[in-house]
């Protein structure tokens, strides 16, 4: 196996590392290509065997899984490097790109026949937690399956039709930010309750990690989960229906609307 890389920066590197860190990808089949000497360097220091390049041509030559991971406005002259190298039979052409769609794709690399791949994971790809969305094109079975396995082993990957990456980038990958502004704000109201700073971070992100562990253990569904806590008159429900008073779940799902909107 070959497995090149197109664009190593936060989110190339983040995936090249952890599937290398995984045991997914031996150090020896994996190419990463950018031209930045920095994140090149470092992903050589991070596993000997790994071999890097600032020429995507030499990077793509012979590729069985190619991830293009550079910015979409970037996409359509990274593959016009390499078009004529990419052997559309056997090679999976993979992007990370939001919002380049698949005819998009076909007509950078001048084949409606290509196998492709969308894939828009999140940030917490970079500790092996990511939430990711995959669809494909012209694929059979097989080849979707080692993808969808291979991001599977860097969190959790689920495959869905095209239509659906729109809200699924909506939904995990901006999501995940605002996950945070909920952490963020419940840390700020732990310092208004008596808690210094950390001990307010601490105490929040185990109490988000506990609900999370709990709903993924046991398959509730959240409001039944909510029920065993909120007792009649007692301080849970109130200060649930506070928050929903202050619009807590309408705001949620008006980013969420937002985020999905071009």
């Amino acid at each position: 196996m070959k497995a090149t890389f197109i664009g190593c920066g936060n989110m190339g590197g983040a995936i090249a590392r952890g599937l290398v860190a995984g045991g997914v990808l031996q150090p020896s089949e994996v190419v990463c290509c950018d031209h930045n000497d920095g994140k090149l360097a470092r992903l050589k220091e991070f596993k000997e065997g790994i071999t890097v390049t600032r020429d995507s041509r030499e990077a793509a030559a012979g590729a069985d899984i190619i991830v293009l991971a550079v910015k979409p406005w970037c996409v359509e002259s990274s593959l016009a490097e390499i078009r004529d190298l990419v052997d559309t039979a056997r090679t999976d052409l993979v992007s990370i790109a939001a919002g380049v769609t698949f005819d998009m794709l076909k007509g950078y690399i001048n084949d409606p026949d290509a196998t492709l791949f969308r894939v828009i994971p999140n940030t917490a790809i970079e500790v092996g937690s990511s939430m990711t969305f995959v669809s494909e094109c012209n694929s059979t079975p097989e080849r979707t399956n080692r993808i969808v396995k291979m991001f599977d082993a860097l969190g959790r990957a689920m495959l869905v039709p095209e239509d659906k990456m729109s809200a699924g980038t909506a939904l995990a990958s901006c999501g995940i930010a605002y996950a945070m502004r909920y952490i963020r704000a419940a840390m700020e109201g732990g310092i208004e309750l008596g808690f210094k700073a950390d001990d307010a971070r601490e105490i929040v992100l185990n109490t988000v990690k506990g609900a999370t562990d709990l709903l993924l253990s046991s398959g509730e569904h959240p409001e039944d989960a909510i029920d065993k806590v909120t007792t009649p008159g007692g301080i849970t429900i109130k200060g649930l229906n506070k928050m929903e008073e202050e619009g807590f779940t309408a705001s949620v799902i008006a980013g969420l609307k937002a985020s999905q909107s071009k």
